[in-house]
């Protein structure tokens, strides 16, 4: 059922889809049904595109498998726009235009706008797993953005609003020179948010791990590990995780520090 899962070719059931699609709105987007996108600059490598404007979102995410000796020497980003890559299992290079950042499982860097990311899988012939992200520079007087390069499993694990269940990670600084910010949200088994949030951010989450049921405007949907999704503003959100021992986690972005404009 698509190049991600190894599932193509005649299928002996009935055609059917998780997919939910509300453009503008929020999308549920399961690994069944991805194809292979052929972008520019990526070589062996396997890419689906997931979150971007078409869909409503104001930025553009990605999953890629890169294949032995897969790489992008042609940069990724362009002009005025930051990105992101953080490795979901693997080993890559990634290079700035100066300075060589080897990352493992866990790791992760951020450009600043102005600044192509040139990536390289060095996974001893085996694949390596990433999530890209890329969106527009937002900029203010006085302030900027600049690198992050860092692992997750070096990061200081926060209790989310006082939940001792529920930990968060913010993987970027917080200060106004950062226009959005990531972050990956872990909920042990039988955890929930503490209410259904409604704000004015927009979210593009891939799930890392375990199963939950996430409500999006008011639609209870059944979610797992692989599945993707885009949460446009002020649409209701919140989860709650099941299962036995796999905590629920998900890797997200989202746009802040910045006045909405009229």
């Amino acid at each position: 059922m698509g190049y991600k899962n190894k599932r193509t070719g005649y299928s002996d059931e009935l055609l059917a889809s998780r997919s939910i699609i509300r453009r503008d709105n929020f999308a549920l987007i399961p690994q069944d049904g991805l194809v292979n996108n052929r972008i520019p600059g990526f070589e062996n490598c396997e890419l689906s595109v997931l979150g971007s404007p078409k869909l409503g979102a104001s930025f553009v995410d990605y999953v890629v498998t890169m294949l032995p000796e897969g790489k992008n020497t042609r940069g990724f980003g362009e002009e005025g726009v930051q990105t992101f890559v953080y490795v979901i299992e693997g080993k890559v290079k990634v290079n700035d235009g100066e300075t060589d950042y080897t990352l493992e499982t866990g790791g992760y860097v951020y450009l600043p706008a102005g600044k192509k990311m040139y990536l390289e899988n060095i996974n001893d012939g085996q694949n390596s797993e990433l999530f890209l992200y890329k969106k527009r520079y937002e900029a203010i007087e006085g302030y900027e953005a600049h690198n992050v390069v860092g692992n997750v499993n070096d990061l200081e694990k926060i209790d989310y609003e006082g939940m001792t269940d529920v930990a968060l990670s913010d993987l970027l600084p917080t200060d106004l020179g950062f226009d959005m910010n990531i972050h990956i949200l872990s909920f042990k088994p039988g955890a929930s948010h503490g209410y259904i949030e409604t704000h004015v951010q927009e979210h593009g989450a891939l799930l890392l791990s375990g199963k939950g049921v996430y409500v999006l405007d008011n639609e209870w949907i059944p979610v797992e590990k692989g599945d993707y999704i885009f949460m446009g503003a002020y649409v209701p959100q919140a989860t709650y995780a099941v299962g036995r021992d796999e905590p629920l986690s998900y890797i997200y972005s989202k746009d802040c520090n910045r006045d909405p404009k009229i």
